[in-house]
């Protein structure tokens, strides 16, 4: 760098010959060519128009763009705006510039529709990060049927390409899965569940524990994994929390009233197929799988002398309402094994039907009484159950608790679709 002290003036013929040069205007509609002394008086005429495209450079650099500048030289440059903005946000908003420079920035953008940039700087500013909650990460990987390997790859990828956390780590989906599962919500029985242990934070159980595993009745070559009964149903009550609520406001009752409700239940079981690996290298196992699950049908709660229908399931046969219960490798005409996994879930029903449930819903402990129905059991999976004497179950329909007398004595709610 140089000081003007440093410079000399250059010789007298040389300024001559500069001042001399001819200039093309480069303002529009003018094509005037003056010499270099007289552009700036030239030019200082088109500054009232308009269209007047003239950079007029007053010596020294270029100026440069806003962004390419050095903090000290934007601060320098926005001095005076700066001064403005924090009159305004003293006068107005209670001296919160940063409110009103990012307010400023998103109206900036969604006047030029730039509404994604716009609604990521919005999530940033009420602290939830462009990243996806982990919440919602596990649902993307439920229903598009991934395996956590699988879930692991698209996270990693995700992150390395886009250098951002969108997808969240799988620890992050364990967290939030456990609050969806059986185990989390705390219960009580009055009374206390026969044979039936009083801790509520228990999750997935092996199904074989608690089997005798002698030779003759324990199934050697099965897997099993299970949910306790109580538990389970814990779990599905408070997922349909809302929904209860939301149907004794509905029916102009008080959604702070504790019952007792009846919850009607549909037990269902039924073979899977074939699910064998086609590669695997497992244990030796039988390559079909029974689920055991069911469906809460409809509750009502005791008001007065009556009851009233608070909830009922709309799509009895959906996958989203059907919560399993048990899932084990075996082969439905298998009837020992059956019998012998199954077994502990019967135990489990047959003790809660003589007890009430006290859980606390929407910060109110309430009672719960449960009626089952074993109406999701094919007509194979009867005789199994039942016996070789059975023909096939009284209840008609997979889908309500309509059974064959109903049937026969009223053929106008009833139509036999399927035969045996």
């Amino acid at each position: 760098s140089c000081f003007p002290t440093d410079l000399e003036s250059p010789v007298k013929s040389f300024l001559n010959i500069l001042n001399s040069l001819m200039v093309k205007c480069p303002a529009q509609e003018c094509n005037e060519e003056v010499s270099l002394e007289k552009y700036n008086h030239h030019v200082s005429s088109h500054r009232e128009s308009k269209e007047a495209l003239v950079h007029i450079n007053k010596g020294g650099r270029p100026r440069q763009h806003l962004l390419s500048l050095t903090r000290r030289a934007q601060k320098h440059r926005l001095r005076e705006l700066k001064i403005q903005v924090k009159e305004f946000a003293d006068k107005e908003e209670g001296g919160d510039v940063k409110s009103v420079c990012l307010t400023l920035f998103l109206l900036a953008l969604r006047a030029r529709n730039e509404h994604r940039q716009a609604d990521e700087l919005e999530a940033i500013m009420q602290g939830r990060g462009s990243g996806l909650q982990p919440a919602v990460c596990l649902a993307i990987r439920v229903n598009t049927f991934l395996s956590c390997s699988q879930y692991h790859k698209m996270y990693r990828t995700v992150k390395a390409i886009t250098g951002r956390q969108i997808f969240q780590p799988l620890h992050a989906l364990r967290n939030a899965e456990k609050v969806l599962l059986p185990g989390y919500h705390p219960f009580e029985w009055q009374p206390p569940l026969k044979n039936v242990s009083s801790r509520t934070d228990v999750g997935i159980i092996d199904g074989l524990s608690g089997l005798a595993s002698s030779v003759d009745e324990y199934p050697v070559d099965t897997i099993a994994k299970r949910f306790r009964y109580d538990s389970a149903l814990v779990s599905a009550l408070m997922d349909m929390e809302e929904d209860i609520l939301e149907g004794m406001r509905s029916q102009d009752l008080d959604d702070y009233l504790n019952g007792p409700f009846t919850v009607v239940v549909k037990e269902s079981c039924d073979g899977m197929g074939d699910v064998s690996e086609k590669h695997g290298s497992g244990p030796a196992v039988p390559e079909k799988a029974v689920r055991f699950s069911f469906t809460v049908m409809r509750i009502t709660i005791e008001h007065g002398s009556q009851n009233v229908k608070v909830f009922e399931e709309p799509k009895p046969n959906s996958e989203l309402c059907c919560k399993p219960l048990c899932l084990m490798l075996a082969d439905e005409s298998d009837h020992e094994t059956l019998t012998a996994i199954l077994s502990p879930l019967i135990a489990e029903r047959e003790a809660m039907k003589g007890s009430e449930l006290i859980l606390e819903m929407g910060g109110i402990p309430r009672t719960f009484k449960f009626i089952f129905r074993g109406t999701g059991y094919d007509e194979k999976l009867v005789r199994e159950v039942e016996g070789l004497e059975a023909s096939g179950s009284v209840y008609i329909c997979t889908l309500c608790d309509a059974t064959r007398l109903e049937a026969s004595q009223n053929l106008v709610f009833h139509s036999i679709t399927r035969s045996q």
